[in-house]
């Protein structure tokens, strides 16, 4: 199962993010900052294995099937369009940007876990179909990362603010 640490860590990556370019783009509003937050969150819909099992899901379908797809490269790039198309026309191209740069983040921080193999999951699917190696930075569990991103969501926050007063 997801530990909590391991999501928050990832969407306060995103928030810190979408934060950050707020400085730079006029059009950023906070609900911006939040797609790209929950684009930051699209590659453990995965979990969804969790709720209801692959085999379940191959058996309604009759072909088989598998959650993990969706933490890959090509799974991010359903959920972004699945986004895209929910978005307002007027919206559709920054609603896609935002949520393509956190779901992006999610996966870069997770070729950074520490595996027992020395490779990520294969998350480049389907352009590569192996794992990269990983420099095994740190376990999804360990409360480090958290703490590193909330430190930063709080001084970009912090920067933005006066940067750019609301």
């Amino acid at each position: 199962m997801t530990p909590v640490p391991d999501l928050l860590t990832h969407v306060l990556a995103g928030y810190t993010l979408a934060t950050a370019l707020r400085v730079r783009f006029d059009w950023l509003s906070p609900a911006y900052v939040t797609v790209c937050m929950a684009g930051a969150l699209l590659p453990d819909t995965a979990k969804l294995y969790l709720v209801v099992p692959d085999a379940a899901v191959a058996t309604l379908l009759g072909v088989p099937f598998s959650w993990h797809v969706l933490h890959t490269l090509g799974g991010v790039v359903v959920g972004v369009s699945v986004g895209g198309v929910l978005a307002r026309r007027a919206d559709r191209l920054r609603v896609v940007g935002l949520l393509s740069l956190g779901a992006v983040s999610h996966l870069a921080a997770d070729g950074l876990l520490l595996t027992g193999s020395g490779h990520s999951k294969p998350m480049l699917w389907p352009l590569v179909r192996v794992g990269l190696p990983t420099p095994g930075l740190y376990l999804s569990t360990e409360p480090t990362p958290l703490v590193v991103t909330g430190v930063a969501a709080v001084a970009v926050s912090l920067f933005v603010r006066r940067v750019r007063p609301s």
